[in-house]
């Protein structure tokens, strides 16, 4: 057996024990400040990653490292609370097991959020922007053989972000009163924050906001055939003019993302419960 997929069936059995036979119709993944919207789920199982066989542990700014399993909007579902990066010194198989074992737990839809950088002239602190698309500046998490137990060699990425919750998220917001970006995220690895000159080129390309995470997770979802929403709060504006001053900071970036969570978890939380 290739050793890829025995670690994902050792650390799913794991969980999947220790859940007590909840299958989770939703996963979430819930980036850098982000973890609040783990306070919404009702009746919380938590498990620390450092607990699961084979898994990585979470060393980023705002990333408690756990799953938590419970209820939400009537639903049950998983969430990573805090996610695991390329940056942190992980292999891409370790970066996206959590997604390979959320997927074993029987997830049909997979949510990711992130905070990333505004490249967009238009977008400003705190704007909640629909992922409708991504450029990947990371290395491909399929790369090697394939698993083909959990996917084709060559996925299909025409749609990476399921169209129809795009549509879905777009109709709540308007019922919320939210006013929503929709864009195209670009991941690249950090973890330095990006200069100047990038911010450029990566709006010269097509991107609207840039980060340092989400895309491998989608991959694999959409390897495994799991429709994904992705969400980024905009909590710094990545442009090119800066003041001669201006620094990126961490500490600023997950506090402008709590300033935005409330937001996202209303909307996750409604789109949730029309599933």
């Amino acid at each position: 057996m290739d050793s890829r997929v025995k670690t994902i069936k050792d650390a799913t059995s794991w969980v999947k024990e220790r859940l007590g036979g909840l299958r989770p119709l939703v996963g979430i993944v819930l980036g850098s400040g982000l973890g609040r919207l783990a306070d919404a789920i009702e009746n919380p199982v938590t498990i620390p990653y450092s607990e699961i066989p084979g898994f990585p542990v979470s060393t980023a700014i705002g990333h408690k490292g756990n799953f938590i399993v419970g209820t939400l909007s009537g639903k049950t579902v998983i969430a990573m609370q805090g996610r695991i990066h390329y940056y942190e010194g992980y292999g891409m198989d370790k970066v996206v097991l959590p997604i390979r074992v959320m997927i074993g737990t029987g997830i049909k839809y997979l949510f990711v959020s992130n905070a990333a950088g505004g490249i967009n002239f238009s977008f400003h602190v705190g704007d909640l922007m629909i992922i409708q698309d991504h450029i990947n500046l990371l290395p491909n998490p399929l790369i090697g053989p394939n698993m083909d137990e959990i996917g084709p060699r060559f996925p299909d990425m025409t749609r990476p972000y399921e169209p129809s919750l795009i549509r879905l998220a777009q109709r709540l917001a308007r019922k919320l009163g939210y006013q929503m970006q929709k864009g195209v995220y670009v991941a690249d690895t950090g973890p330095s924050y990006e200069t100047p000159a990038e911010y450029k080129f990566y709006r010269t390309i097509g991107g609207d906001a840039v980060g340092m995470s989400t895309v491998p997770e989608v991959i694999v979802a959409r390897h495994a055939g799991v429709p994904v929403f992705g969400i980024s709060v905009i909590t710094n504006e990545a442009h090119d003019d800066y003041a001669a001053d201006y620094e990126n900071d961490g500490d600023d970036v997950v506090a402008a993302a709590n300033m935005a969570a409330d937001k996202m978890t209303m909307l996750i939380g409604k789109m949730i419960e029309t599933l």
